[in-house]
């Protein structure tokens, strides 16, 4: 299957986010292991940015 140019770019965007939303969701797994409670505020809000 042959992907047009607005094709790619939305599958490289969806790939990013998802790539964005792991990272975070590791990192706040990593706060909440070390209970710092100012850094799982931060990643939470930036969890709800990206959705």
């Amino acid at each position: 299957m042959i992907m047009n140019r607005t094709e790619v770019v939305k599958k490289a965007r969806e790939a990013h986010r998802e790539n964005i939303r792991r990272s975070l969701q590791h990192r706040l797994e990593v706060a909440r292991a070390k209970g710092d409670e100012n850094l799982i505020r931060q990643l939470e809000a930036e969890m709800r940015y990206f959705g």
